[in-house]
Formats: C-alpha cells, sequence, structure tokens
C-alpha cells in the first residue's frame, strides 16, 4: 500500500505539471487576437486569463467525468502507472507542438496519452470506444467547422452593423467587446481544460483504491488542478499567441470580437453537456471564420494545413509515445523511475531548442512575426470570387491582396504605394505600363 501510496503521488504531480503545460500551451486560445489588435497589452492579458482560468474551474465537474469514468474503464484493471504513462505522452507532445508554435490540442494530446497506455497496458478492451467517438472523435471535426461557420458569420454582421460608422468611433466599443469576449474564452477554458486533469487524478485515485468508482473529484483536486492551469497561463505561450495572433489571419478589432464570442459561445455549451473538446481547435477555427468573413480578408492556408497535421497526428503520437512509456513503467519500479528520467530529459532538451529563438512579451507582436506565405491555389481562388474591400478600386484592392498575399511588414507602404501610383497616372497607357511592371 506505500508503494502504491508513493505511486499516486507521483502521478498527481505529473498530472498537474500536464495541468501547468495545458496552461500556457492554449494562452493563445483566448488572448491572442486580443493581443495581436492591441485592445490588451501582452502581460495584462495573460494575466487577467489565468484568473478566469482558475475561476472557471470551479464552475462544473462534468468533463472531469468524462475522463475519469467514461474514456477509459476503471473497472478493467488500469494501474497509475498506465496513467502516469499516459501523460508523460501528453506533456512531451504538448512541448513538441508548442515548440514549433502550432495550436495543437492539448486535450487530444491526454486522451491520446490514455489511450494508448491502456491499450498496451490491458488491451482493447480498456478503452471504451463509443465514448471516444461519441466525446471525443465527433466534435473534434464538428467544433472548428461549427465554430468557424458561426464566426463567419458573426464577422459579416458585426462589419454590416458598423459600416456606416467610422473606425475611430467604434475603436473603443470594439476594445471593450474584445476584452469582454476574450475574458469569456478564459472562463469557459477552466470550465473546460482544468477539469481534464481532474478528472486524470480523480482516475488514479480511483484505480489506487483511494477513493470510491464514480466519485467527484474532491475539493482540493479542483483547486490544485485550477492553480496549476492558472500559473501556466500566466507565463504565456508566446509562440502559439503568435501564430494564433498573426500567422492565420491579419485580425482586425470587430474580427477578434465576432471570432471570440463564437469560440466561448461553442466550449461553454459543450462544457455543459460534458464534451470533452479541444478549446484550440474551437479558438482556431473561429480565426479562421474570422479571417474568411471579412471583406479582403485573407487566410493563410499553409498555417492552417500545418495546424490541421498537428491537430491529426495529435491523438495517434501522444498514443505512441504513452504507449512505449507503458511498456517500460510495467517493468515495475526502475521502469518507472526511467521512464520520468526519460521525460525529464526530453522536456530540457526541447526548453534549450526553444532558448535559440525565444518569444515573449517584448517581440510576440514585432514586425514580421508573420508567417510568409506565397499567394496559393486557396488563396487566389477565394479572392476570385471575394468582393474588394468596401472604399477600393478593383486596382487597388488587387494591390493590397498582393500586399497580404505575401505578409510583409511592408504590406502597408506596398498598398499606399498603389494606390499612389494609381491616382497619378498621367494616361491609361502610362497606368497600364506600370500595371504589367
Amino acid at each position: 500500500m506505500e508503494h502504491i501510496t508513493l505511486l499516486i503521488g507521483i502521478v498527481i504531480v505529473t498530472a498537474l505539471v500536464f495541468d501547468f503545460t495545458n496552461g500556457f500551451h492554449d494562452t493563445a486560445n483566448a488572448m491572442a487576437t486580443t493581443i495581436s489588435t492591441g485592445a490588451l497589452g501582452p502581460r495584462v492579458a495573460v494575466a487577467m486569463s489565468a484568473v478566469l482560468n482558475l475561476v472557471g474551474a470551479f464552475l462544473s465537474v462534468e468533463v472531469a467525468k468524462t475522463i475519469s469514468g467514461g474514456i477509459i474503464d476503471e473497472g478493467s484493471g488500469i494501474r497509475p502507472e498506465v496513467i502516469f504513462a499516459g501523460l508523460v505522452g501528453a506533456i512531451l507532445w504538448n512541448l513538441v507542438t508548442w515548440l514549433a508554435g502550432l495550436p495543437s490540442s492539448s486535450s487530444h494530446a491526454l486522451f491520446g496519452g490514455l489511450i494508448g497506455a491502456t491499450v498496451v497496458s490491458v488491451g482493447m478492451d480498456g478503452v471504451n470506444g463509443d465514448a471516444v467517438v461519441m466525446k471525443v472523435l465527433i466534435p473534434a471535426v464538428a467544433a472548428p467547422i461549427v465554430a468557424g461557420i458561426a464566426t463567419v458569420a458573426a464577422t459579416r454582421l458585426t462589419y454590416r452593423l458598423a459600416n456606416d460608422r467610422a473606425a475611430e468611433d467604434t475603436a473603443k466599443g470594439y476594445r471593450a467587446g474584445q476584452i469582454a469576449s476574450a475574458a469569456l474564452v478564459s472562463l469557459a477554458h477552466g470550465t473546460n481544460d482544468a477539469q481534464k486533469t481532474m478528472g486524470v487524478i480523480t482516475l488514479a485515485l480511483v484505480t489506487g483504491g483511494v477513493i470510491a468508482p464514480d466519485s467527484d473529484p474532491p475539493m482540493w483536486v479542483i483547486v490544485s488542478a485550477g492553480l496549476a492551469i492558472a500559473l501556466g497561463t500566466y507565463l504565456g505561450g508566446w509562440r502559439i499567441i503568435r501564430t494564433m495572433g498573426k500567422g492565420i489571419t491579419d485580425i482586425q478589432p470587430p474580427q477578434g470580437f465576432a471570432a471570440q464570442t463564437g469560440a466561448a459561445t461553442v466550449i461553454l455549451a459543450s462544457s455543459h453537456i460534458g464534451f470533452a473538446l479541444s478549446t484550440t481547435q474551437v479558438c482556431s477555427g473561429a480565426v479562421m471564420g474570422a479571417g474568411v468573413g471579412r471583406k479582403g480578408g485573407v487566410v493563410r492556408w499553409s498555417t492552417a494545413g500545418r495546424m490541421v497535421v498537428a491537430w491529426a497526428l495529435t491523438l495517434p503520437a501522444a498514443g505512441l509515445v504513452a504507449a512505449g512509456a507503458a511498456l517500460l513503467a510495467g517493468q515495475g519500479n526502475g521502469g518507472i523511475a526511467a521512464v520520468a528520467v526519460l521525460a525529464v530529459i526530453g522536456c530540457g532538451v526541447i526548453w534549450v531548442l526553444s532558448r535559440r529563438k525565444p518569444v515573449d512579451a517584448s517581440n510576440v507582436n514585432a514586425p514580421g512575426a508573420e508567417s510568409a506565405e506565397p499567394v496559393g491555389v486557396v488563396t487566389a481562388a477565394v479572392r476570385s470570387v471575394a468582393p474588394p474591400p468596401a472604399g477600393k478600386t478593383p486596382a487597388t484592392a488587387s494591390a493590397a491582396d498582393g500586399a497580404a498575399g505575401t505578409d510583409t511588414p511592408d504590406a502597408p507602404h506596398a498598398v499606399s504605394a498603389a494606390r499612389a501610383s494609381s491616382e497619378s497616372a498621367p494616361t491609361p497607357a502610362a497606368a497600364g505600363t506600370r500595371s504589367s511592371s
């Protein structure tokens, strides 16, 4: 019993480490657009998000029940070392995608890790396949699509309502709306994601015989999970904030407000019914929807494509790492110690690599932070059917779109230059010469 108690303690600490990485990995979900538009300063934004993540952890336990008694069968012979191995796989995948600046799903990393470790240890009978399909896979596909479609409609409605107002007149209102919607996303994130760690710790307590099956998370579990995710959120996952705020599309305040409101609605609704969906996928889908919804807005589809690939790889990649860790941990105390040492080494290597090109609050919005992307087939097709932005002639709209497509820091200067050239053209022939050059 003493050995089991020690092992459960190790699992609890590892679960809180995962919760911490979940916090800084997913800070971008709530605050990337708010930071990129300047509605809040970077440090103020992550501090507000951290507090609301902590508050959100106390609002519900439905998602925690989905994990502790839904996806994994508590009575199938799962041991605490299996949960430990699953957490190791999730943590390492979180850090790899953070290093690459890709907003992948911490939730799916956790699910993949638990499933991989369980399959290796007790077989497929330890996984509730119906729960995985209904509460993980289907929401994973549907949530970003629903959030994207909702945000396209919200963005177009937002611009239409403010069509007759000058930008400076609406700036203060959009800033307040972005802050309020970002707060709602942070609250929703704490309600959804902090519960996943609560569910894992509760599962470990059940498998160790500490609490009865089907129990709710104890209060100390709720408090510790909330504090861990809040601390990780405060530190800020600046690499992913840069990708979400600058790399997918050029977010304007009305788009940021629409994206965050749509994402928060989807996340809160899913938490209420116990769907442990990925807040990252919801928020990424909303940001892409905001890019499509604005006239003249262009989504950087190469960045979006890399994100989708990371989403598809998350479950199997985390599962494979966790499966290997489970095989090693199953060899006894020495195997468990070896998994812990290898995990620490892996985390250390990733951290050292991240120091080569550090991203923090001081340079997250630096000029040139956007991902360069040439005009591809998808972008060209979207432009061919999308009307030009209001107030632009076809010539200047073409020049502006070209500048946006190349995603260079000097894009605004290129647009101004194109406008000046078209206005100062002495003759149609001369204008044609400039255009062809």
